[in-house]
């Protein structure tokens, strides 16, 4: 699976917050375009199939980011040495 980037994913989450938060307190037809469209945005870029599942996915794939991102820790930079 090819990995979103990290400013992609989370512009994602907060476009699905937004339309979710709109349609909640608003239902209407075009909240919930603007909530299908980003659940299914969603699902796509954390290849999966459903709400749950692509948040789930979306919260691992940003731990595993931040991870990278922060490089080796002491212990494994030992180990290399």
């Amino acid at each position: 699976m090819i990995l979103p980037v990290e400013k992609e994913l989370r512009a994602v989450l907060a476009r699905f917050a937004h339309a979710r938060i709109e349609h909640d307190v608003r239902p209407t037809g075009r909240t919930s375009r603007d909530l299908e469209d980003a659940t299914y945005t969603l699902c796509v870029m954390t290849g999966t199939r459903t709400t749950e599942q692509s948040l789930l996915a979306a919260d691992t794939l940003l731990r595993q980011l931040s991870a990278d991102r922060e490089g080796p820790t002491r212990k494994d930079a030992t180990l290399a040495a």
